[in-house]
Order: structure tokens, then sequence, then C-alpha cells
């Protein structure tokens, strides 16, 4: 990537910071190098677009409630301000644009609240024992593996976060191996548009067909629930209902089983944590808190534009503009966090973004959170000397939505 180091005053800060690919590896080396210039920044993004990059936490924090930007990217002006910023692309059309995130309020409070209604917080907590025993079955499971090494994300991780997804959902033992080849390749920055597109033309097919066996035979599932939901007189459309499963797939597989992965990579880089979690499991909590902070599994937010001229940051910033957010990035603002690159388990007033701010906080960081509890836990007390498998190397997921690794060769030491 092209790292420019310069200052406001040497006057190159003007220029847009050029993202290049290689920023899916490390965007910490860019989030640094942009710290320098300040925290609001014009850059181009890897895919070519143009737009301004938030990484300041004060700045970001602002953004997700400022009445001048929208996220709305299904309007003209959404329209206008993609194409104006070579992202034409990036235009939600389809079967996606009433996704929850792509809407502002007054839209975006009738489709929180229809949603909250049947995946609120009593949900999730009505959903830890079956996570435990499902960690406990793959746990098991592994332990039969005939060799000490393994990917836990692919035998562990994924698998635990789909499966609670799934069965949330309804969705057959049968089909759950589809289910997770369509969300990563939607998510994904890999494949092609035609790729992504036929992956995504097959997500809506079956999740058609499966909202109409749940409408015509109703099950105990969040799906069901959904189609039944109803606030004052007020339903989800069809249209509404697809968008809704999707989003729950990305909030509650994609950000769980990323959280998992990164929480361990983070383990077993750091022995005095890992001591501290072995020797009282009490610190998991706020350990996972801390994970958040510094690794998230969520990065940059989809795009916004501005509606309006705005300052933000002390940076002018004209009407039709894309804005991105970087959560990641503000998790080691050294203006929020003392000591930002250090995993502290016992930081005081850990109030990262990692799951976003207001209206737009993430409607699946309760059942994340859990996960990421249960996963950790369960795989500790089963495997308390797990190591990273000797020469194996951390490789990075290529998406600007998802920071996850693509695979995590693991030694159980059974």
């Amino acid at each position: 990537m092209e790292i420019e180091t310069a200052s406001a005053a040497d006057g190159l800060a003007d220029e847009p910071f050029v993202l290049t690919p290689d920023f899916y590896r490390d965007p910490h080396v860019a989030y640094r190098a942009l710290r320098d210039r300040g925290p609001v920044n014009r850059v181009v993004f890897p895919d070519g677009s143009n737009g301004w990059l938030i990484t300041g936490y004060a700045e970001v924090k602002e953004a997700f409630a400022h009445p001048g930007i929208s996220k709305r990217l299904g309007s003209d002006g959404a329209r206008s301000a993609l194409a104006a910023n070579n992202a034409a692309h990036q235009v939600q059309s389809g079967p996606f644009a009433s996704m929850l995130v792509f809407y502002d309020p007054p839209e975006h409070t009738r489709l929180r609240a229809l949603l909250s209604g049947a995946f609120g917080t009593r949900t999730v907590r009505g959903l830890a024992p079956r996570v435990t025993e499902l960690a406990d079955a793959l746990l098991t499971e592994m332990a039969t593996a005939a060799d000490d090494v393994v990917d836990l994300l692919d035998r562990y991780a994924v698998p635990l976060s789909m499966s609670v997804i799934c069965e949330l959902l309804g969705v057959p033992d049968r089909d759950r191996a589809k289910f997770q080849h369509w969300s990563t390749i939607i998510v994904s920055g890999e494949h092609a548009p035609r790729e992504r597109m036929t992956a995504a033309t097959e997500f809506i097919a079956y999740i058609d067909h499966l909202i109409h066996e749940r409408t015509t035979a109703p099950g105990a599932d969040l799906l069901s629930e959904l189609i039944v939901a109803e606030r004052d007189g007020d339903r989800l459309t069809s249209r509404e209902l697809r968008s809704m499963v999707l989003v729950l797939l990305v909030a509650g597989f994609e950000t769980a089983a990323n959280l998992i992965g990164n929480a361990v990579v983070t383990l077993l880089g750091n022995n005095d944590s890992r001591r501290r979690l072995r020797d009282d499991p009490a610190h998991i909590p706020a350990f996972i808190e801390e994970v958040l902070r510094h690794r998230s599994p969520t990065s940059e937010t989809t795009f916004r534009y501005t509606t309006t001229p705005i300052k933000l940051g002390g940076i002018d910033i004209a009407a039709g503009e894309l804005i991105v957010l970087s959560v990641a990035a503000t998790g080691r603002d050294p203006r929020r966090f003392a000591d930002p690159e250090v995993i502290e388990i016992d930081r005081p007033d850990n109030g990262h973004l990692a799951f976003g701010h207001g209206i737009h906080y993430c409607v699946g960081a309760p059942l994340a959170r859990m996960e990421g509890r249960i996963g950790l836990a369960r795989l500790l007390e089963r495997y308390p000397d797990l190591e990273l498998s000797p020469g194996s190397e951390t490789e990075w997921r290529t998406s600007f939505a998802i920071r996850g690794l693509t695979a995590l060769p693991v030694r159980l030491h059974h």
C-alpha cells in the first residue's frame, strides 16, 4: 500500500491516501499512517472508488449519528454520490436494497422494531445452553482427529457459529454447507462480481423457498417469528424478510465466527492473557471486549454519503461525498485508549465501537458476544495447552467489511 506519513502542514495530506490491496493484509499499517494526517482523510479505496475514511474514535462516533450523513444507499442522492466517486458498483439495488443497514429513520426505526421484537436479548440468553452443547460436541469431534493439528476455524469456530444461526433461522442440517458457501462469497472481496451475483441469486431463491415453507407451516424458529411479527398493524414484506435473513447471517454468523478466531489468535500470541484466562475463566468476558477493541471482527462500515455540506474532525466535506467509518481503526486510537496496541484485560472504560453506535448498533452484538465467550471458555477448558501450529502464518480474508482469518491451524495437545 502507498504509505504517506506527511502531516497536514506539509500539504501532502490534501492528496488522497491510496489504499492498495495490501490494506486487507494489515489495515493497521494504513491506519497509523492516516493518523499522522488526521482522523478524517480522503482516500482511494482498494476497488478504485473515492471517498472519506474516518478513523478517529470521536469522529466515527459523531458520524454514526450525524444528521447530514445518510445510510439510505437506494436513494437518488446515494446513486449520484456513488456514480460521482467511481463507485457505481456499490449501488444497492435488487434483492438486498431493503436491508436494515441501508435505511435512515423513520424506515430504519420501523424495521428495527419489528426485528428486535423477535430477536431480543431474551432470545439470545435462551440460546446459551444450546451453544454450549454445540461447542462441546464439536470439541469432542475434534478429539478424534487423527492429526494433532487442526484448522480451528474449519473444525470449530465456523461450524459452531453456522449451526447456531441456522438453528435460529430454522435452516435444515442438510442445507447448512450451502448457507455457509453463499455467506462466504457474498461478504468476500476475493470473488469476481459475477460469482458474487450467482451466490446472491442462489441465496435469495433458497430464502424465498424457506419463507414460503415457514409461512404455510410455521416452526419454532426466528424466521417463523419474523413472518408473524407485528407492530401497530405493520409487518415485514417478503422483500424485507429476505433482507433480514442476510442481516442476521452476517451479524449472527460472520461476526461470531471471526470473533472466536480473532480471540484465539490473539490469546495464543499473548502468554500473560492466556495464563490469566486459564487460571480464572471469569476474565473471559473482559478479554472478549478487549479483542473487539484491538482486533475487531468488523472492519469498515458500508458506505454512507453526505446529504449536505458538513464539518467533521475540523475538515469540510461537501454534499454528495462517500463516507466510510473504520470501527477497526477506532479501537487503536491513542486519543481514546491508553497504550492501544497493548492487550489489557482489565482496561477501564473499554467503550469500543466494534458493534457500531446509536441506532446503527449491531443487532447481532449480544449473540456474537455470547458465542465468543462460550466458544473460548469451552475451548480452553478442553484444550488448555492449545498452541498455534509451528511454522504456520496467519492470512487474512480479502474483505472490506469483515476482519477474519482464512485458516487457523493449531496443535491441540490431546
